[in-house]
């Protein structure tokens, strides 16, 4: 079973983001069947075994064995992957394009390149894994802290000019041999944490409204 999976196909997303069947899949981190299934998942066998067929046939759970029992045979399947991902070229008449507009200060820039970047990896993952190769991969995250705005800015200008001396340094473009990399690097607020226990905030709108009275 992979780490994760990246999905592109718009069947396949369909099929997955079913919420019995995204149920199905993360109990099938390892291995199950429709019978040990059904009943923690308040669903009938008949039910499941509908639901495994479907993932079975989008590519979203494998077989890992037949057990007979009697007359009866009992299929155990297991997920493809412990996560999943879904691409933007699942929709492809709407997936964001990050030529469209070149904007360092856009939140929409920044999701377009978010989108780009798991449709590239995602397809140059999917090819590695079945190389048996790893890809070259190197990511940063972290959290700072700014004081204010002023401060934010001033990082910001700092890191575009480090940035821009390392790229010159290092770029190559007449190197035999040598492979292109794409460096996309982004800066925005931290989802705050509800404080009581549960995953940050997604309340975006009333923290963008508090982001900018603090700033203005």
């Amino acid at each position: 079973m992979l780490d994760v999976t990246v999905i592109e196909d718009a069947a396949v997303a369909e099929v997955a983001l079913d919420p019995n069947r995204a149920r199905i899949l993360a109990a099938l981190s390892t291995p199950g069947s429709a019978t040990s299934l059904a009943g923690p998942l308040g669903l009938s066998r008949q039910q499941t075994n509908y639901h495994l067929r479907t993932l079975e046939k989008h590519g979203l759970v494998v077989l890992v064995e037949e057990r007979h029992k009697g007359n009866m045979k009992e299929r155990v399947l297991q997920a493809t992957a412990a996560s999943y991902v879904i691409s933007p070229v699942a929709l492809p008449a709407v997936a964001p394009d990050p030529e469209r507009l070149r904007d360092q200060l856009s939140a929409q820039w920044m999701l377009a390149l978010g989108a780009r970047l798991v449709h590239e990896v995602g397809t140059m993952l999917a090819g590695a894994q079945q190389a048996g190769q790893r890809l070259a991969t190197y990511a940063v995250d972290g959290t700072v802290r700014f004081s204010s705005a002023a401060s934010r800015a001033s990082f910001a200008d700092e890191l575009s000019v480090a940035l821009g001396d390392l790229v010159e340094k290092y770029d190559d473009p007449a190197a035999p041999g040598g492979r292109e990399h794409r460096l996309v690097v982004a800066l925005h607020p931290a989802l705050k944490p509800t404080g009581d226990g549960l995953p940050p905030s997604t309340d975006t709108s009333r923290q963008a409204i508090e982001t900018n009275e603090k700033e203005n």
